[in-house]
């Protein structure tokens, strides 16, 4: 909790400009309620090592800040209403204003890292944030693709989310002092976190309600997206079954009673429960690369982390 108190501190402070819409837009998205996940891993993975100098909150307070600035993108692309449970900064303030300020977290979130002196962490983020624009463009190319495969899934959530919580994870063990090996553990385990958070959000985008998913339910599926529950329903539906999702997918106006028959398919074919038998594989790999590590509250506290992430898919 003090770490994060001085993340939230450094977050209020660069979300200010003289520009009055920047920090009118940047908090509206950022007081709005989001889970504070990945700053908190960074932390956390900082003080798993012992040796945290007060650089990981530079560092976790511009995880955070590549978040958000994803999230404003992605709501222009998606062209989505709801963000965190209510009317998303693009329905405010309109598409311009919500890609230039999540272009401007972008660049605050790069300075925050410049200030640390760290090159090495500045790499690791830098790269983050060229690989998850590559993985947000490769999902836009795979929309309504009813030939996308689980490897071109795996592709895209390896880039746009598991990217982002492996570099969280990563830079939070070299401010604690890390050495190679340390190092290498929580990368993987943030890559596989990473993993099973998208796995199971997949899962929620039909099993969940809309006051707490944030979202409306079905999005995903109006918005095109192939997600693995589609994917692995696709793979084994009828042709009159695939019709049924065809005429779905990618169809902001869908209905629920168009959502009800998509997911009646999924059920025949199991796919939500096999999407979250692959969300618990990925946790249970995240645990296996802490092994290495000393006990320690913080190394358990990541291990719990692994865990509830599958949870939520109840």
């Amino acid at each position: 909790r003090p770490g994060m108190d001085r993340v939230n501190a450094m977050i209020l402070a660069k979300a200010s400009s003289h520009v009055e819409l920047v920090p009118e837009v940047a908090r509206y998205l950022i007081d709005s309620g989001g889970k504070r996940l990945r700053p908190m891993l960074t932390i956390a993975a900082a003080m798993l090592f012992g040796k945290a100098n007060g650089s990981e909150v530079n560092f976790a307070a511009a995880v955070e800040f590549m978040h958000n600035a994803t999230l404003l993108h992605d709501d222009v692309v998606d062209e989505s209403d709801m963000r965190r449970g209510r009317a998303a900064a693009r329905m405010k303030w309109g598409n311009q204003a919500s890609v230039l300020v999540g272009d401007f977290l972008l660049g605050q979130a790069f300075m925050m890292m410049v200030d640390t002196g760290n090159i090495a962490a500045l790499k690791v983020i830098a790269e983050a944030a060229t690989i998850i624009a590559e993985g947000e463009v490769l999902q836009l190319a795979k929309t309504r693709d009813l030939s996308a495969s689980t490897t071109d899934y795996d592709e895209v959530i390896g880039a746009k989310t598991a990217k982002l919580f492996e570099a969280a994870t990563e830079v939070g063990a070299m401010a604690g002092g890390a050495d190679a090996a340390g190092r290498e553990a929580l990368r993987r385990y943030g890559r596989e976190l990473g993993f099973a958070f998208q796995l199971v959000d997949d899962v929620l985008d039909y099993r969940g309600e809309a006051g707490t998913l944030g979202k409306n339910t079905g999005d995903d599926l109006r918005e095109g997206k192939m997600t693995l529950p589609v994917i692995l329903a696709l793979q084994q539906a009828t042709p009159a079954e695939r019709e049924i999702v065809a005429r779905t997918l990618g169809h902001v106006d869908a209905g629920e009673a168009e959502l009800k028959q998509v997911v009646a398919i999924f059920e025949r074919y199991d796919t939500l429960g096999r999407t979250i038998e692959q969300a618990f594989t990925h946790a249970h790999r995240a645990r296996e690369a802490l092994k290495a590590l000393p006990l320690s509250e913080m190394k358990s506290l990541l291990g719990e982390i692994a865990e509830f992430t599958v949870a939520r898919a109840y």
